[in-house]
């Protein structure tokens, strides 16, 4: 398609938004675009739908069929709420939860949310407030509702906004209710189909009372409360960078018996310009800054950290030299598991059907970790409803003790159906006092770890590539590695690809294929080499980028070893980068 074809395709698209199902804001916007000479904005905010995925919608807000506004977010949920009334028809009522974390639109869209679905008949919990995305997820099964919608992009930046769809379990959809919701709202073509007129006995406010149930229940996670009682006054300093952790997280805290909380005031201020952080995303050193500037100055134990709907979780320790270094989402879950698992042993709690789960991209070390200490683990794909579907399928014969993954992500529970840095702190802070009790800091912590584990080193590199030109590209450079699979990697040969598109996994020595175990297909790409390198290629589901995962695997022979396996792994990774051209 040439450029005055895509051009007269979006401009009739446009058009139709300036019909009276809209209202006067969003048609003054839309005369703007097309009055404007450069059409580019224009072209990236119709030239598609913003397509509702498995997981939802995640968009740039504005005006546009391609943007997230009350109208894309009105046909999501119009479509949600035919579906559920298919799938629930046999129920004399059928109630959703619904809420949304800090950002700008976000309480706006939720309202929305909450009044069409009580247009079509719908019992709707919604949020008097924002809250953490677990929350949500708690609430959805403490209530009974058959379904729910969060409002949030978690830590994209400012910009954008999502729209979740849950399930009556709590998790994020999957198959088959993602694809009968897809089909519901695809088949929404017209904006008079959308019944945005709210039938306010419908829509109950909760918030308060939510709140003491799921803290309640968190307070049972920990493993062990003596242990506090001896360290209460570790020094905690927390940042929620500016989301919605402000709210239950230093409560939660607090309620496990921790008395020394020390905040970043300037981050404690809930905003959705995120002001004092370029991104809002825990993984980023430069979004921790404040917080670890804070920790230099009362010489805190600890540093952790939420993205801002709460379901990420950041944290800083001290390295070898006493400097606050942040440590990377596989190290993060490595340390929750290992401690999940030590604690279950030490306290007799192990039956024999324990198990742990973790994502294919995240590290293979946890592997390692469950082995030594005779407890299965289960792989899944990236995002936490496939966790939640593990749940799901073991419910009632086997024991969940937790799962994870490298994009700082982790869920100790199962009364909640999504990674959840309430619980992720709260342990955190545990674990800090139970080193301490041992004689140890959490860097030693850590090195004890990798010594009886194995060293393994994880970085991960997202190439962006916005608008149409972008996904183009990236599709192409997912068919160019499948057509092109690398011979070696790092210097060692390509023992086996996994190519979860077809489920095949193929190994280049012999050309034998076996079939992968897993629920469905996925556009994941993985290569393991003789050495035990693992390379993770998967184009993002929610953002316009290709993510590569490295992971490269070592012996430390000792503490003092540690260095020299860093600086071998750095090396290591770079020729890697340079090999696969990125």
């Amino acid at each position: 398609m040439d450029n005055n074809e895509l051009i007269s395709q979006v401009t009739e698209k446009a058009k139709s938004w300036l019909a009276p199902g809209y209202d006067e804001e969003t048609q003054a916007e839309v005369r703007r675009m097309l009055d404007a000479e450069d059409k580019t904005e224009l072209i990236e905010c119709f030239y598609k739908d913003l397509e509702f995925g498995t997981g939802g919608l995640r968009g740039i807000m504005g005006a546009g069929s391609n943007r997230m506004n009350i109208y894309t977010v009105g046909a999501a949920t119009q479509g949600f709420a035919n579906y559920l009334k298919e799938a629930f028809a046999d129920l004399p009522e059928i109630s959703v939860a619904v809420g949304h974390d800090v950002r700008n639109n976000s309480r706006k869209f939720a309202e929305t949310v909450a009044d069409i679905f009580s247009a079509n008949g719908i019992k709707v919990y919604l949020f008097d407030d924002f809250r953490p995305t677990p929350e949500l997820s708690f609430a959805i099964r403490q209530l009974g509702c058959q379904a729910g919608v969060n409002i949030t992009a978690s830590h994209n930046p400012k910009e954008y906004n999502g729209y979740k769809a849950y399930w009556s379990d709590g998790a994020q959809i999957i198959a088959p209710h993602d694809v009968n919701i897809i089909d519901n709202v695809n088949r929404i073509t017209d904006v008079n189909e959308i019944k945005f007129k709210a039938d306010p006995s419908k829509i109950q406010i909760i918030g308060a009372e939510m709140d003491q149930a799921f803290l309640d229940a968190i307070k049972t996670l920990s493993l062990d409360p003596e242990v506090i009682k001896r360290h209460a006054d570790i020094k905690i300093v927390y940042t929620p960078i500016h989301g919605t952790g402000v709210k239950l997280i230093p409560a939660s805290l607090r309620k496990w018996g921790f008395t020394n909380i020390i905040n970043v005031p300037e981050q404690d201020v809930t905003s959705g310009d995120f002001p004092t952080v370029d991104s809002p995303n825990p993984e980023n050193a430069s979004a921790m800054a404040m917080a670890i500037a804070k920790a230099k100055e009362v010489e805190a134990d600890l540093v952790v950290a939420s993205d801002p709907d709460a379901d990420r979780i950041g944290c800083v320790i001290r390295d070898n030299n006493g400097e606050y270094q942040l440590i990377n989402g596989n190290q993060i879950v490595m340390i929750l598991m290992n401690y999940i698992m030590l604690r279950n042993r030490e306290l007799g709690l192990l039956k024999g059907n324990e198990y742990v789960v973790k994502t294919i991209v995240t590290t293979e070390t946890i592997k390692a970790i469950a082995e030594n200490q005779n407890i299965k683990m289960y792989d899944c794909y990236t995002g936490f409803k496939w966790i939640a579907d593990v749940i799901r399928n073991l419910e009632g014969t086997e024991r969940y003790l937790g799962g994870g993954e490298e994009s700082y992500g982790f869920l100790a529970e199962d009364f909640c159906r999504d990674k959840d840095s309430v619980s992720a702190i709260s342990l955190m802070a545990e674990i800090c006092a139970w080193a301490k009790d041992r004689g140890l800091d959490f860097n030693q912590m850590l090195l004890e770890i990798y010594l009886k584990n194995g060293y393994s080193h994880e970085e991960g590199i997202s190439v962006v590539r916005p608008g149409k030109s972008g996904a183009e590209e990236i599709q192409k450079m997912m068919r160019d590695f499948r057509a092109n699979p690398p011979k070696e990697i790092g210097g060692s040969p390509v023992t086996i690809i996994k190519d979860y598109a077809d489920l095949n996994c193929t190994e280049p020595a012999t050309g034998k294929i076996t079939k992968l175990d897993f629920p469905t297909t996925s556009n994941v790409l993985q290569y393991f080499t003789e050495d035990g390198t693992k390379i993770s290629i998967r184009p993002s589901g929610t953002e316009p980028k290709i993510k590569f995962y490295m992971e490269v695997h070592d012996k430390m022979k000792d503490a003092d070893d540690y260095a020299r396996c860093n600086a071998d792994a750095a090396k290591k990774i770079a020729q890697i980068k340079k090999e696969l051209g990125i």
